[in-house]
């Protein structure tokens, strides 16, 4: 199983099973990293304005991982292992329910993959996106600090059912109508 920096298990063996399309990706298939940040990789953004910006997996015979820009991150509106559904409330600063939980953490000096990919085929390159999914605090406390994995059939812990109904009831409490004169008339 692939580990974080400090040796605590992500929960999946090939991070990359569970990756979705790149960030970088646009709508009409060209790859952003070239268009906005061309000077951080020159060579790269030169490859990519020859083929007309289009993305590194256009090509048939290539896959996500080929990219040397993939990033898949996550919105964490619900948890991948569980199916916890995120209820967030505007001004609210509890703690989110769904945290982005890091597969792969990409090519950062302090924080570096030491696994190779299975698609490798022998190669042996080191992983170096930074793939994400979201996780409820539950989950992600249980794939970090025990056996868990993220494909695991699991449903969600009863502390977090109880905190996502609390939230519920006050996005309920906040859709109910009073006039100024009842808000205000204690005062």
């Amino acid at each position: 199983m692939e580990r974080t920096p400090d040796g605590t298990p992500v929960g999946v063996d090939d991070p990359y099973e569970f990756a979705g399309r790149c960030d970088h990706l646009t709508g009409d298939g060209r790859c952003r990293f070239a268009l906005d940040r061309a000077g951080d990789d020159p060579e790269f953004a030169a490859e990519r304005r020859r083929a007309d910006y289009e993305c590194v997996v256009a090509d048939e015979d290539v896959d996500w991982w080929d990219c040397p820009h993939y990033r898949s991150t996550t919105d964490a509106k619900t948890c991948v292992r569980c199916g916890l559904d995120e209820v967030r409330i505007a001004h609210d600063e509890r703690r989110p329910l769904i945290e982005a939980h890091h597969l792969s953490y990409g090519e950062n000096p302090t924080n570096r993959t030491s696994g190779t990919k299975p698609h490798d085929d022998g190669e042996n390159r080191k992983q170096s996106h930074e793939i994400t999914v979201g996780l409820c605090r539950w989950c992600h406390t249980k794939v970090h600090k025990s056996f868990a994995r993220i494909d695991d059939d699991a449903s969600p812990d009863p502390e977090a059912v109880a905190e996502r109904e609390s939230r519920r009831g006050d996005e309920l409490g906040e859709l109910g109508f009073s006039t100024a004169r009842d808000r205000y008339d204690d005062e």
